[in-house]
């Protein structure tokens, strides 16, 4: 092993000090906001919360879970997360598998038609016509497919498609495999690393997107909980909470240790941790899943 010379040495521990100062200074508004959700809203009216809950509660988190409002939006955003990243991984996948094939007629010019798209769109006023032309507002498949398909995405799954050894495919068809008995016995088995980082990529769009909640949606019992968040942040939480759970606002009027930040600073932990805590199981897929798709022989 090859030894470090001394300003090796400095340099390297300089980085690491660097980087670990950086982590830090991103971390910290998160863990500031999650220990103020933890602590009494009238204590922390006072200041000096940073690092550790002073008077510690759990009376934020049971004020806000008290509005169905948030159990349902929480729900949806659930149920849109996991189907939308299943529909959009299958059919981003598929589109890949087309366009990978020398043999596609046209394959140049499709291949420009959707890099288009990535840089100009039609427009927000036209976009809301094309989806009520469709019957899709205040639907729950509005918050589904029209994010569908993303052109970065099959441009990463197509070049991980390409990297594949053709005696794979030639030896299925050698043994009758129709294309499609190809795709999803030998492709998408082998293709796992890049699937998982793609659908961890549309997870997180999914779950963090609250425009199209916004712009599409009407009905309360259809906002995505981030949709919500935004709704509640942008108004008085004390009256978006309690006017819609009696034992809530009761709880409010009887109790002054909650404050509007504490209640919004709950809000926002049970919004964001669930998506924080898939990021563990599939960080492994990360490196080698893009690297893999990035690379061409």
């Amino acid at each position: 092993m090859m030894r470090l010379s001394l300003g090796d040495k400095i340099m390297q521990r300089s980085i690491y000090i660097l980087l670990t100062l950086l982590a830090l200074l991103m971390l910290y508004p998160f863990w500031n906001a999650l220990v103020i959700s933890f602590n009494l809203g009238s204590d922390t009216a006072l200041g000096g919360v940073t690092l550790l809950p002073r008077a510690f509660t759990l009376e934020n988190y049971y004020i806000v879970f008290q509005d169905q409002r948030l159990l349902n939006s929480f729900l949806i955003t659930i149920l849109r997360t996991l189907s939308g990243t299943a529909l959009s991984v299958f059919f981003t996948a598929l589109l890949a598998y087309g366009m990978s094939k020398k043999t596609l007629l046209f394959r140049k010019q499709y291949m420009v038609f959707f890099m288009i798209t990535m840089f100009f769109s039609g427009g927000l006023i036209p976009s809301y016509l094309l989806v009520r032309s469709l019957g899709m507002l205040d639907t729950f498949w509005v918050l589904i497919i029209p994010g569908i398909i993303s052109v970065w995405n099959m441009i990463v799954i197509r070049t991980f498609f390409h990297a594949l050894p053709e005696g794979l495919e030639e030896s299925a068809k050698i043994d009758g495999s129709s294309n499609y008995g190809i795709f999803f016995r030998i492709v998408i088995p082998v293709s796992g690393p890049v699937l998982a980082t793609i659908a961890l990529f549309t997870a997180v769009g999914y779950w963090n997107d609250w425009f199209t909640g916004a712009i599409y949606i009407t009905k309360d019992h259809l906002l995505p909980i981030q949709t919500l968040l935004r709704q509640i942040m942008n108004s008085n939480i004390m009256t978006q909470i309690g006017a819609s759970n009696a034992i809530a606002l009761d709880h409010m009027n009887r109790n002054r240790t909650i404050t509007t930040k504490s209640l919004t600073m709950a809000t926002m932990m049970i919004a964001t941790i669930p998506i924080i805590l898939t990021y563990p199981f599939l960080q492994k897929y990360f490196v080698k899943g893009v690297m893999i798709g990035s690379m061409k022989e």
